[in-house]
């Protein structure tokens, strides 16, 4: 390929570069404006929030489905890259399971707004089957580091400790004196090695 092509090209990989950029920052307004003022707020508020007009975002997503979708997929893959990213930057795995922990109730807390609408859509059950291809692997790493480091005890299933995190989850949309963080905290207490006296 000679420099005259590469170059021709060039532009073309930056301005796909700038769009997907663009879409990813957008699908993270999107979700903060959902976890904030529920997934029925206007669309002119998540333009703003993004700096976006809000022709880009019919452009990318013509319907309110279209954009609930693609902030689920979003929040699935950031949530899935955290964790391996996570445990090698933290000493302690079981501090790595926190910090994912906290992620994922921040999904969690979105993705209940995101569920009500999505239930109406046929391919409701292949993105919960996304979420849980893409999230137990990423949890299971998680737990067996920190069984492996000492800090947990062994036998909990990822799967479980998801499903046990997104119930106390629930209740938080419809009683603002709820707060399931604390509970979970006493959750990822219990999963813990007793200290040595």
């Amino acid at each position: 390929m000679s420099t005259a092509d590469q170059s021709a090209q060039a532009p073309g990989r930056s301005k796909r570069a700038d769009a997907l950029r663009n879409q990813q920052t957008l699908l993270t307004a999107a979700a903060e404006v959902f976890a904030t003022s529920g997934i029925d707020a206007p669309i002119r508020e998540i333009a703003a929030r993004a700096g976006v007009g809000l022709g880009t975002i019919y452009r990318h997503f013509p319907t309110r489905a279209d954009l609930a979708v693609a902030v689920y997929r979003h929040q699935v893959e950031a949530c899935a890259e955290a964790g391996p990213t996570l445990l090698a930057d933290t000493d302690s795995p079981l501090t790595a399971l926190r910090q994912w922990v906290d992620l994922f109730v921040d999904f969690l807390v979105t993705k209940h707004g995101l569920a009500n609408t999505l239930q109406s859509d046929s391919g409701f059950d292949a993105l919960h089957a996304y979420f849980l291809d893409r999230l137990v692997p990423v949890c299971s790493q998680l737990l067996d580091a920190a069984v492996a480091a000492g800090e947990i005890k062994p036998g909990t299933h990822a799967y479980e400790l998801m499903r046990g995190i997104g119930n106390l989850c629930i209740g938080r949309d419809s009683d603002p004196r709820y707060n399931p963080r604390r509970l979970i905290e006493l959750l990822l207490q219990g999963l813990q090695q007793p200290q040595s006296p």
